[in-house]
């Protein structure tokens, strides 16, 4: 995958946190597989397991595979189903003013890109796509790049991630993977650099 093309979710929540993100009742599972549908389940749903249908995460299109959300994204207690969840309900980038370190590296390790840009600009982001839902961004992972170009609104802007970490969300790689293909050169390194 080099580009995504895709509409947005915004959720202009500050200090989301990972148990808002997928509720402690649902990390029974070491599988990846199956969080997406408890994704924010507590706001998503009452205490009788109905959709919320005023929370602005339903008024958004379901094939949507970019988040916008609020300001220190992915808060709290280490949760790598937190970076599950979010994949599995098809959610590829989440763009923020801030994320949580462990968070972030939780999502780079399960191939969701977390974009950090200015507050001025994530306040933009939300403030246009809050209104017009049906409007596209384009991430291109290869030339780390975002792009907005719609009638109201123009943004380009560059984005940081590691060579390394990029290379695995092109190429949809995990590091277990990449270090299982590394195996020769790990021997012959540690063959001579004896300790």
């Amino acid at each position: 995958m080099e580009k995504i093309i895709s509409t947005a979710i915004v959720l202009e929540i500050d200090n989301i946190d990972t148990d808002q993100i997928i509720p402690a009742k649902f990390l029974k599972s070491t599988n990846k597989e199956g969080f997406g549908e408890w994704l924010f389940y507590n706001w998503r749903y009452d205490e009788n397991d109905n959709p919320k249908p005023d929370f602005p995460f339903l008024q958004f299109q379901r094939d949507s595979k970019i988040l916008i959300a609020g300001n220190n994204f992915g808060c709290g207690s280490s949760r790598e189903h937190a970076a599950w969840a979010i994949a599995d309900y098809g959610i590829e980038v989440v763009i923020s003013s801030q994320f949580a370190d462990i968070f972030k590296g939780n999502a780079l390790n399960n191939g969701i890109l977390p974009i950090t840009v200015s507050e001025s600009c994530l306040k933009a982001l939300l403030k246009y796509f809050e209104r017009e839902k049906t409007c596209a961004i384009e991430i291109d992972i290869e030339a780390q790049s975002m792009k907005v170009d719609a009638k109201d609104i123009y943004i380009n802007i560059r984005f940081d991630i590691d060579p390394l970490k990029k290379k695995f969300i092109l190429t949809g790689m995990s590091e277990i993977e990449y270090l299982v293909q590394q195996k020769e050169e790990i021997i012959n390194f540690e063959k001579t650099h004896v300790l």
